[in-house]
């Protein structure tokens, strides 16, 4: 007990220091929907002003928890970890196991448990990481895509985090500052199984787990993942800076931008966020120089007052990246630059700005102060939801050496991380999720597919090793988690996934089927619409699909300009849609293009339910959403060849897609379901799940146990949801 409260301690001591050397006015003004002043200056006084608080408070507390707090029962259980490992597929577990090539899984294997894990449908992180953290199904938890649409307009907003503006500015001027903060709230419902951990007193370290943006406060740490921005407040933008004007267009994910060589000089601007602080809402730039030596192929880069040596085809260091904002207000981000030429042109890739963990412009860390303590302990790291940049390279900005490059150096930093918190963690509980395992897969897919259309320039064998060198440098590092917990016995070790893959190699674009088949209308009578259906003839559109899973109907009453009635014209106008797509055929290849299409209300009985699409396809392999169909268009062809990059997905029929499931504890029951992981974990502390999870411990088979989880699912919803 001492030496616990002697670590709080030495937690606060080092705020104290974090704090007196900070600059108090070095705060965040956030870009339109963005962070506000008042917020941000105070982040750092108010979280030191709250540690202190705790202490004065701390007797009261002890004694208090003494008294009330609640006590599971004792199991032969003190540490849980999960290390989660996104994407990770049981087909190729299967296949590199049997080869020899992962000796630390087979092992694990052999000790415990390997088993598919099954996802939830739609088969998408965001859906599966919330069914994994609160044990229900997105009807529950209010998560179907990363995108919802607001039915009043049309338009695509964030489905995890609403984001809302400050209601008051004081003007002063030309700068305008916030009298408030801006509304940042999390829209995942349910609540995390650590939360519960909590009320039992157990510690729980959450790392980079999909869906915490917001953080919310609980009996541990968590490090935010999956929707925290950068700080332009998207969602990754990165800049691509050329001299040749050839290269200079729209770029999705990003910017482009000409510049010019003078001699052996490139002069240009770093782009920041939009200066809510002035009327004029102007972009924060930092001006760089890089000077060129082509004979060693490298340069120097002049920027923020350093001088940063780079050669061609190598990542600088994170550089903390100030932008003023006036008044003496300074916005911090970290930045990468990358040559990638410096022939006949000179082009530079400039990564998407993070949110500086060691300055955090807006809390991405609960408590806020652990971002900072994970930085000046171990080092600056990637804060933004999707690290990889994963447009840079569909946009071919940047090329498959560079992705795999920055794909690894923040999986080195997120190992950091684990195995820090190991050795933090001798009781509780510990997960740590790691992105690249699903980047890596979605990119290089195309090259397990002889003849995927992504390469059709391009060397098709280049890169056919990269997915199975992925799944033997995980097994090395389980090798090493292993071996940490190999003498342990009151530890239980877990490896996870949230889906496993397909192919992706044919887009299905729904909005243009619906304008084929007369449910979706232009106004110029045309069959084509821009991005979020500019052009759309609402009076006369039955049906509409946006984001990558579902079909939606546009009802009056619920939709801004809808024309369908609810109830019976709504019902049969479901099932016409449904049974036309399911006969669907790609004229290319003659293959079907669903497995199957649901009526989300049949499947998922929540309070949320009405939130989701109206309808959900189940696309077989190789099919998924077009990329125009994700955004609201609608094109002259239904089904085109995939030429991104992006050549494996998950977004189809869930049931062909589960995830994987190590587990150092042998299972009591088959089948287990992603929505089974926070019974389980509960379980193995002694807590008994909450009425309202959908999901149950796979460690045993409790008669009662199945009762509830029947009355609490139907057995329909339980087979598609649970599988």
């Amino acid at each position: 007990m001492f030496f616990r409260h002697t670590r709080v301690l030495a937690w606060v001591v080092m705020l104290t220091a974090i704090f007196f050397c900070a600059d108090p006015a070095e705060a965040y003004i956030g870009p339109g929907a963005g962070f506000a002043f008042l917020s941000s200056f105070m982040v750092l006084f108010v979280t030191f002003l709250l540690a202190f608080v705790s202490i004065l408070l701390w007797p009261i507390r002890f004694v208090w928890k003494l008294i009330f707090k609640k006590r599971p029962p004792k199991t032969d259980v003190d540490r849980v970890i999960v290390v989660g490992l996104d994407g990770f597929d049981p087909n190729q577990c299967k296949k590199f196991m049997a080869e020899g090539k992962l000796p630390h899984f087979q092992k694990l294997a052999d000790q415990g448990t390997f088993d598919e894990l099954q996802t939830v449908f739609p088969a998408m992180s965001p859906v599966a990481w919330s069914s994994f953290a609160t044990g229900v199904d997105p009807s529950r938890h209010n998560q179907f895509d990363f995108l919802n649409r607001d039915p009043r307009t049309y338009l695509p907003d964030l489905a995890s985090v609403f984001i809302g503006p400050v209601s008051r500015v004081l003007n002063i001027g030309k700068y305008k500052l916030p009298l408030g903060k801006p509304v940042v709230r999390l829209l995942r419902k349910s609540q995390p199984f650590w939360k519960i951990l909590g009320e039992y007193g157990i510690f729980s370290h959450i790392l980079r787990v999909p869906i915490t943006f917001p953080p919310e406060k609980h009996n541990g740490l968590l490090l935010s993942a999956m929707c925290v921005p950068d700080i332009k407040g998207s969602q990754g933008t990165f800049t691509y800076y050329t001299t040749d004007e050839s290269e200079v267009g729209a770029a999705t994910g990003g910017v482009r931008r000409v510049v010019k060589r003078s001699g052996n000089v490139v002069e240009g601007d770093i782009l920041g966020p939009s200066n809510s602080m002035t009327r004029e809402e102007e972009e924060l730039t930092v001006p760089f120089k890089v000077t060129i030596d082509d004979a060693k192929q490298s340069a120097v880069i002049d920027y923020n007052g350093e001088k940063i040596p780079l050669k061609q085809g190598e990542y600088s260091e994170w550089i903390r990246t100030p932008f003023s904002a006036g008044l003496g207000v300074k916005v911090w981000g970290l930045v990468r630059f990358y040559i990638m030429e410096m022939g006949e042109h000179f082009k530079l890739y400039v990564s998407p700005i993070q949110i500086d963990p060691e300055k955090p412009a807006m809390p991405i860390s609960h408590p806020t102060f652990y971002s900072i303590y994970l930085s000046k302990l171990l080092g600056s790291f990637a804060t933004l939801g999707f690290c990889e940049d994963t447009w840079g390279l569909n946009e071919r900005v940047i090329d498959e050496d560079a992705f795999l490059k920055q794909t690894w150096i923040t999986h080195e930093e997120r190992e950091r991380m684990l195995f820090h918190s190991m050795e933090q963690v001798k009781k509780g509980f510990l997960v740590c999720r790691f992105d690249g395992t699903d980047r890596v897969q979605h990119m290089f897919q195309r090259y397990l597919m002889d003849g995927h259309p992504a390469n059709a320039k391009l060397d098709e064998n280049a890169y056919r090793d990269e997915i199975e060198k992925l799944y033997v440098r995980m097994d090395e590092m389980m090798g090493r988690v292993m071996d940490k917990v190999k003498d342990d016995k009151k530890t239980v070790l877990m490896v996870m996934s949230d889906h496993g893959f397909a192919h992706f190699s044919r887009g299905v674009n729904l909005n243009s089927w619906l304008v084929e088949n007369g449910y979706m209308v232009m106004k110029d009578g045309g069959k084509t619409c821009k991005d979020w259906f500019r052009g759309v003839d609402w009076e006369k559109t039955k049906a509409y699909s946006f984001g990558l899973v579902g079909i939606y109907l546009n009802i009056k009453g619920r939709e801004g300009q809808g024309i369908v009635e609810a109830g019976e014209e709504a019902a049969a106008l479901r099932q016409e849609i449904k049974e036309k797509l399911e006969a669907l055929v790609d004229p290319k290849t003659g293959a079907k293009v669903m497995n199957d299409v649901f009526k989300t209300e049949e499947i998922y009985t929540g309070p949320y339910a009405q939130n989701g699409p109206d309808l959900l396809p189940a696309f077989d392999e190789h099919y998924r959403q077009s990329w125009e169909a994700a955004v609201g268009k609608a094109e002259p062809d239904v089904i085109i060849d995939n030429v991104k990059a992006w050549s494996g997905d998950h977004c189809l029929d869930w049931r062909i897609v589960p995830g994987v499931l190590f587990s150092s504890r042998k299972l009591a029951r088959k089948n287990p379901g992603i929505m089974d992981m926070s019974a389980s974990i509960l379980d193995l502390f002694g807590i008994q799940r909450p009425a309202y999870m959908l999901g149950r411990s796979f460690f045993r088979v409790d008669s009662s146990d199945a009762g509830q989880t029947e009355k609490q699912s139907p057995p329909e919803e339980r087979e598609v949801a649970n599988a």
